[in-house]
C-alpha cells in the first residue's frame, strides 16, 4: 500500500527501514531520511507514525513472549530506539 503519494513510499518500504538498533528511525522525519527523501505535503506523517507504533507494539510483544529478553542483541539494547520510542502523545503542528 502506498503511504506517501509525494515520494511514492509503500508501507513495506517504511517497515523495511525499522530495524532494531541505534539507527532505527523514531519519527516520520527520520523515516524519510532513512528512505532518502524528504516530506512534501506531510499527509503521510500520521500513517508513518502509526507504522512506527505498530513496530514498537510488536517489539514489546516479542520481548514479553521471550521472558523479558530484549528483541535486540545485548550489544545494542541500551541504545535501541525501539525500546525507547514514545507513543503516548501526538506531536502538535503535524499536517493531517
Amino acid at each position: 500500500m502506498i503511504v506517501c503519494s509525494c515520494n511514492v513510499l509503500s508501507d513495506g518500504q517504511v517497515r523495511a527501514c525499522l530495524q532494531p538498533g541505534p539507527g532505527c528511525p523514531r519519527t516520520p522525519a527520520q523515516v524519510y531520511g532513512c528512505l532518502g527523501c524528504s516530506p512534501k505535503c506531510g499527509r503521510c506523517a500520521r500513517t508513518i507514525r502509526s507504522i512506527l507504533r505498530n513496530a514498537l507494539d510488536e517489539a514489546q510483544a516479542h520481548t514479553a513472549a521471550h521472558g523479558g529478553a530484549h528483541a535486540c542483541s545485548t550489544a545494542c539494547e541500551a541504545s535501541c530506539s525501539l525500546g525507547s520510542f514514545q507513543t503516548t502523545r501526538e506531536p502538535e503542528g503535524v499536517a493531517a
